[in-house]
């Protein structure tokens, strides 16, 4: 049977080839008890980028691991691709650790990791990090279910269980399963702009950009489909960001007074609509000064802002940057 070339990641140009920077060096930490989706999470995404990075699955000892699943792992590297990576990755495994107490091997395994090295943790991958000290003093999440548990053992990790995933610099880490996904299209993001970071994602069939301060999870399903959800109201929305859009509006649309509307808006997505649509404003906007070369003024009025300053401010509480910076970063690597 022919492989799909989309579902099999291209391989890293060879080193020294000459076609272009050295590819970024990613080692996964392979742990006894490893989920397998979320081990292969760095590798799907980053594996669809064209040789932009070189990844290694690695255990603490070069030994075979389990899984939590009905097989083990044998990967082809040990702890000396921790030494050698520019990212290393940590995904979850079972059980949940309940001694704040680093396990002595992969002590010494995350010992050969360089100063500098980025860290990014998948769920309970955050476990490993707060044990070994890294996330003392630092915001991080893991899976909402563990929070309580997390707390109590690592009290001086600044936990917000809240949000799909937190990048802290050097240090990222996320909630479970599909939360990976959109913690790596994020770094993806980062380092390449959203031309490669959307490309990943259509090839992973996944969507491109889900903002990290999203809710986890909500108390009640989604509706899919029919006038009892705001989902029609939600994409009719985002053809109208141009627009003010206040709270009646989107309740009149969705045949719904303020108060019910509000309420199942909340329940569906987990936000109030005002806190949504700023995101998907502040997420619009972030494409257009990727992509355009629209002014601040002209894209404030594209997507809905008041004013240039709003959008500054609005941009800036999201993610810490000007609009000119953000350009300055993204749109020269896209």
């Amino acid at each position: 049977m022919a492989t799909d070339p989309l579902c099999a990641p291209p391989s890293a140009p060879p080193s020294g080839s000459g076609s272009g920077p050295a590819p970024h060096r990613v080692a996964v930490l392979a742990l006894d008890g490893v989920y397998p989706f979320e081990l292969g999470i760095p590798r799907r995404v980053f594996g669809s980028t064209d040789g932009l990075y070189r990844l290694s699955t690695c255990t603490v000892d070069g030994r075979p691991v389990r899984t939590d699943a009905d097989f083990g792992l044998t990967p082809d590297h040990g702890p000396e691709a921790l030494a050698e990576a520019d990212t290393v990755v940590v995904p979850p495994f079972a059980p949940v650790p309940t001694s704040p107490a680093p396990d002595p091997a992969v002590t010494a395994a995350l010992a050969l990791v360089r100063p500098g090295t980025r860290l990014i943790s998948i769920c309970t991958g955050a476990y490993v990090l707060a044990a070994a000290g890294l996330l003392d003093d630092r915001p991080a999440t893991t899976h909402w279910a563990l929070a309580d548990h997390f707390r109590t053992l690592f009290p001086r990790v600044r936990l917000d269980p809240d949000v799909l995933f937190v990048d802290d610099g050097d240090v990222l880490t996320s909630a479970g399963a599909a939360a990976g996904v959109d913690l790596f299209l994020h770094v993806l993001r980062r380092d390449h702009g959203s031309a490669v970071a959307n490309r990943a994602a259509r090839i992973c069939v996944v969507p491109p950009w889900r903002d990290g301060g999203q809710a986890q999870y909500i108390d009640r399903p989604v509706p899919s489909t029919g006038s009892t959800g705001t989902s029609a109201t939600r994409d009719w929305a985002l053809t109208r960001l141009h627009h003010p859009l206040t709270l009646a509006e989107l309740a009149a649309h969705a045949a719904m007074s303020t108060r019910t509307f509000a309420r199942r808006f909340q329940e569906e997505t987990g936000q109030s609509p005002g806190r949504w649509l700023t995101q998907q404003r502040v997420a619009l906007a972030r494409h257009l000064l990727e992509a355009t070369d629209l002014t601040v003024d002209q894209i404030a009025t594209r997507v809905g802002f008041a004013n240039p300053v709003s959008l500054r401010q609005h941009l800036h509480s999201a993610i810490g940057v000007s609009p000119l910076a953000y350009r300055r970063t993204f749109a020269g690597s896209s």
